[in-house]
């Protein structure tokens, strides 16, 4: 090799630390869908976005607001980069089951979120059951709402009302009614005794539900350990135990389930880029728990626990750096 071709080769070597740094400091494009704007998963989705921007100054971020199954569609078609939704309607769309018509089995995870949305059914005082399994039991032809189409929320309460020998279509053949509206909606239909079962799968304590349902007597409707057990092998969720006096109503334990929810991403979107965002989380995870109630229970430690989806080989990295997995 010729003093010209050493010199030039060693040029190249020294530059290749110089030009891994510039990389690792590109600026990053990330559109995030997260929840309606006002919301847990607004909050939290742009206090992500910060976090993306101030680790990488110059990186253009955007929230847009979505819901469970379209954010998870948005992910897959590879029209944004992240999007937040439950673990168990992620595993809907990789198995292409329902409300999926089609597999997307290049769904990944990026972060968990919050693994303590549990699924909450509430029943006004003076309602004609008092159990789910009752429904079924009295074909009593009761009025619920299920929150909106397309939600881990209707889906849980389908599955949980389902395995109760209770399912929707019976429940309207009997002379009650379904409704899917949102959960501000539900609590104002039970608030003027439309309704007498409003569900919602949720943080608990929720300070909305309590400041809800102050002036109206409600109380958990009851439900059996099979029903959880039958729910949990449909859904892959986990069971959960909400505390006594949790709520004012609420002076015994409620045993039910609970849901993962989780920050998506694609495949293809490259190793480095879901690494960096990762990278962002942790770095700023004290101004990200501040975003918002349900953040502030969670630890760096729980992030790679993303309910049954598997990590993106870039999250895994930036975890396995930080020594949150092997």
């Amino acid at each position: 090799m010729t003093s010209l071709g050493r010199r030039t080769l060693l040029g190249a070597a020294a530059a290749l630390p110089a030009l891994a740094r510039a990389r690792a400091q590109e600026a990053l494009r990330i559109t995030l869908a997260g929840g309606s704007v006002g919301g847990a998963w607004s909050a939290i989705g742009n206090a992500i976005g910060e976090a993306i921007r101030r680790q990488r100054p110059g990186s253009a971020f955007s929230y847009e607001p979505g819901r469970d199954a379209a954010n998870v569609t948005l992910v897959a078609q590879g029209r944004v980069q992240l999007g937040i939704a439950h673990a168990q309607i992620a595993l809907r769309a990789i198995k292409g089951e329902p409300p999926f018509d089609r597999a997307m089995p290049d769904l990944r995870a990026v972060s968990l979120i919050d693994s303590e949305a549990a699924w909450q059914p509430l029943v006004r005082a003076g309602a004609p059951v008092s159990t789910l399994e009752e429904i079924a039991a009295r074909r009593v032809p009761v009025r619920v709402t299920a929150n909106l189409r397309g939600t881990l929320m209707a889906l849980a309460t389908e599955e949980a009302f389902a395995a109760a020998g209770a399912p929707f279509a019976q429940i309207e053949r009997w002379g009650g009614k379904v409704h899917y509206v949102a959960w501000n909606d539900a609590l104002e239909m039970l608030k003027n005794n439309q309704v007498d079962i409003i569900t919602n799968v949720v943080d608990f304590p929720s300070r909305q539900v309590i400041n809800a349902t102050r002036g109206i007597e409600v109380r958990f409707l009851g439900f059996g350990p099979d029903l959880v057990e039958k729910v949990n092998a449909r859904l892959g969720s986990t069971p959960v135990t909400i505390p006594a006096n949790a709520y004012p109503f609420q002076p015994e334990p409620v045993h039910t389930f609970r849901a993962h929810v989780i920050l998506l991403t694609a495949a293809g979107v490259p190793a480095d880029t879901i690494e960096a965002v990762v990278q962002a989380m942790l770095a700023h995870f004290d101004q990200i728990q501040r975003s918002h109630a349900t953040m502030a229970r969670l630890q760096p430690a729980a992030l790679p626990d993303t309910g049954g989806v598997a990590l993106h080989d870039g999250a895994a990295r930036a975890y396995r750096a930080a020594g949150l997995i092997r």
